[in-house]
Order: structure tokens, then C-alpha cells, then sequence
């Protein structure tokens, strides 16, 4: 193990440019390293971050996110453990599946999506990241929440500082007080609202919130607007990034795009291999309760680990030819990719496997459906590439689309 600047640089430009290249070379040379500026231990095989987030062991913890979310966000459920950890999943989980989802808010993911659609729908054209993508996901949670979606470019304003924060591996001390002013900031405008809701609860998932209980247990004002500000934040960056990403590869995979525009039905395929190929959160972290032996050497007790996801999930020791985007590939299961038996690594696996993986692949699969119903032609912009940017969470800037409007 060493720090090899060419390698374990992953706060320089060239990194920021071409990350798969450098994953590929950590991957077969150096997959444990020492990075001097996060103070973390840079893991990037497969085996290795699966291994750490499924933590059969209980060899690593989430202790890291005590200085890592918790400024911005306030004590949440990604930092609890054991029972109070359990107890708190039970109180939110049921909205995000099953009926609550199906019934409660398929028909609000629907709408907010049509209404984002009929801005442009006869346009012939449309930057799917800055006309839908950026606005979708967060919309739906505001309105899932019942919050008021004339709030829009608070909510965005308040999710882009957090994820600012959270990816601020640089320390940049302007993007740190920005991020903690956004924690201030969210809890003024929910715990009125929360409180409100509590003596007049309605039909939405902040009165569910305020009244779930397990063993006896309730959330509090503070619990709750915590959760808010995570689903917020998660529900909004991650989905975002999805849903450009899936557009962006299909759309440079005519082929592909055009099998799923005639079977709607692969459309969970190509999101699994969009997590995949091109997962919206790059690097997770947690933190070693113990020793602990992976690729490449000793993680020694207490330290912080940075799982690279996207270096993992194009591992050639876990799929094969990895950088290649093929929706029909034979070693990804979509069947029980939106579930914690994921073979991709995009929603982390375990106990902590994303809450809302479901929320995300309804929104996905609502938004492409309608997308290529409005847009049957849709293509690139003439001499437009989609580049991806970020390193700790990744997607394009920017889609610009042409199409021939459909005349109802």
C-alpha cells in the first residue's frame, strides 16, 4: 500500500476529468491507499467495498457520518445502529414500498412529472437536466411532505449546499459554513411546520411521520426534520443524477434506446446498468471498528474508509467488459437490483441500503415512460457529448434534446 500521486490523487482535475481510469489502476495496483488530504483509506475492489457495506461482522460503523452529515443535517437514521437504528427504519420505511408507495405517491410521482413536461412538450427541444431532472425528485418530495412546491428554489437551494458540503473533500471552509447555515436554515422552516401537522395532521408523509410508533416509540420534532432534510437532499441529488444519466447513455446507445422505447419493460434494466455504469454517488464512507485485513493490506481500528462505488461496480473481477453500458448484460440481476441483494453498489447493501431505492426507481421508470411518450424521436443536440461531472456525487451538467413534438 502506498499514496502514489498519479493513483491517489482523487481531489485533482485529471481525476475529476477521467475518474475510471484512475479507479481502474487503484483497482489493479494499488486497492488499499492512504490519502493524506481526507485522512481516509481509499478502497476500490469490488469485494472489498461490498464486504464493507453488507458488514456481516459488524467490522465497520457509521460513526463517520457524526462530523459527515451530521452539520448539515442534524442526528439521522444513517448514524444510528442496532435497535434504535431498526426501530427508526420501521417508522419511515413503509412509505417508500408496497402500497403507501403504489397508492399514496405513484399518482404524485406521475403528476409532477406531466406537469414538468408540458413546459416543453411542444417545444422541440429541452435540457432534460435543468428543464426535469433537477426539478423532478424534488418536487415530488415536497409534495409527498405536502410542503408548499412554491418553495422549489429554497429546497434546491438548501439539497446543492448540503451535497456541496458533503462532497467538499477539499475542506473548502466557504462550502462548510454555507452547508451548516443550510442546517439553521431548514430547521426555521420545518419544525413550525412539523408542529403544525401534529395538531392538524392530513393526508401526506410528514403527518405519517409525525404519528408512526414502533414499541412505543415516536419520532421527535427533531428526528423528523432531520429525515426531511436527508430525503431532501439524497431524494434529490441521487435521482437527479439518475435519471440524466439513464437519458445520457441511452441516448449515446441508440441501439439501447431504442429497444427499451419499444419495451418498456427493460426500462429497470437499463436504470440497474445505469447504477452500474454510472452511479450518481461515487464514494460512501464508513468507518473501521476493528482491524481489518482487505486488498491490498490492514485497515487499522477507527479510521475512515472511503468506498469508491463507482471503481467497484466496473470491477472485470465481478462484470464483465465493465466499461461497456449494455442493458442486456447477463451478470446484473434486475430482478433484486432496487433491493439490499443488489449486485451493484450504487444504493450501498446491508442495513443501510438505501431507503428509498424504491421511491427512485418509481420516479425513473414514471419519468423515461412519460419522457418518451412526449418525445418519440428524442435525440442529442446536434455535436452535443454528455460529459459527467463531480467526483463525490457524478452526472452530466447539462442534456441538451431535440424532438418532434407530438401533436395531440
Amino acid at each position: 500500500m502506498s499514496g502514489a500521486p498519479l493513483l491517489s490523487d482523487i481531489l485533482s482535475p485529471e481525476f475529476a476529468a477521467d475518474p475510471y481510469s484512475a479507479y481502474a489502476a487503484m483497482r489493479d495496483r494499488e486497492p488499499l491507499i492512504w490519502h493524506e488530504a481526507t485522512r481516509s483509506y481509499i478502497v476500490s475492489r469490488y469485494e472489498d467495498v461490498e464486504r464493507i457495506f453488507k458488514d456481516k461482522q459488524s467490522e465497520f460503523t457509521t460513526d463517520n457520518y457524526d462530523w459527515q452529515l451530521e452539520p448539515v443535517h442534524g442526528r439521522t437514521i444513517l448514524q444510528m445502529s442496532g435497535r434504535e437504528h431498526a426501530v427508526r427504519r420501521a417508522l419511515v420505511a413503509p412509505a417508500f414500498r408496497g402500497s403507501d408507495l403504489k397508492e399514496k405517491f405513484l399518482p404524485v410521482i406521475e403528476r409532477n412529472s406531466r406537469e414538468l413536461i408540458d413546459v416543453f412538450r411542444a417545444a422541440g427541444a429541452a435540457d432534460i437536466v435543468s428543464d426535469y431532472a433537477t426539478r423532478f425528485p424534488v418536487n415530488v418530495i415536497a409534495d409527498m411532505l405536502g410542503l408548499d412546491k412554491a418553495d422549489h428554489a429554497r429546497f434546491h437551494g438548501w439539497y446543492t449546499a448540503v451535497i456541496a458540503f458533503l462532497g467538499n473533500l477539499a475542506g473548502d471552509p466557504e462550502v462548510t459554513a454555507a452547508g451548516e447555515r443550510t442546517r439553521v436554515e431548514f430547521a426555521d422552516y420545518m419544525i413550525p411546520v412539523i408542529r403544525e401537522r401534529r395538531e392538524k395532521p392530513g393526508d401526506d408523509l410528514l403527518s405519517a411521520l409525525c404519528a408512526a410508533e414502533v414499541d412505543g416509540v415516536r419520532m421527535s420534532d427533531e428526528d423528523i426534520k432531520a429525515f426531511c432534510s436527508l430525503l431532501l437532499a439524497a431524494g434529490g441529488e441521487t435521482t437527479d443524477k439518475a435519471i440524466a444519466g439513464i437519458l445520457a447513455n441511452l441516448l449515446t446507445h441508440p441501439e439501447q434506446l431504442a429497444a427499451v422505447r419499444a419495451d418498456r419493460s427493460l426500462i429497470p434494466a437499463a436504470f440497474a446498468e445505469t447504477l452500474r455504469y454510472t452511479p450518481p454517488v461515487h464514494m460512501i464512507m464508513r468507518q473501521s471498528a476493528v482491524d481489518v485485513e482487505v486488498s491490498g493490506g490492514t485497515i487499522p481500528a477507527g479510521a475512515t474508509v472511503t468506498c469508491l462505488i463507482g471503481a467497484a461496480n466496473r470491477d472485470e473481477r465481478r462484470f464483465s467488459h465493465p466499461d461497456r453500458f449494455d442493458i442486456f448484460r447477463d451478470d446484473l440481476n434486475t430482478t433484486s437490483a432496487f433491493s439490499a441483494a443488489a449486485d451493484h453498489l450504487a444504493f450501498a447493501l446491508g442495513r443501510h441500503f438505501c431507503v428509498g431505492a424504491l421511491l427512485a426507481k418509481a420516479e425513473v421508470e414514471t419519468g423515461v415512460n412519460q419522457l418518451l411518450d412526449a418525445m418519440p424521436d428524442l435525440r442529442l443536440a446536434d455535436g452535443f457529448d454528455p460529459v459527467e461531472q463531480g467526483v463525490f456525487t457524478r452526472g452530466p451538467q447539462s442534456l441538451p434534446v431535440r424532438f418532434t413534438p407530438v401533436t395531440a
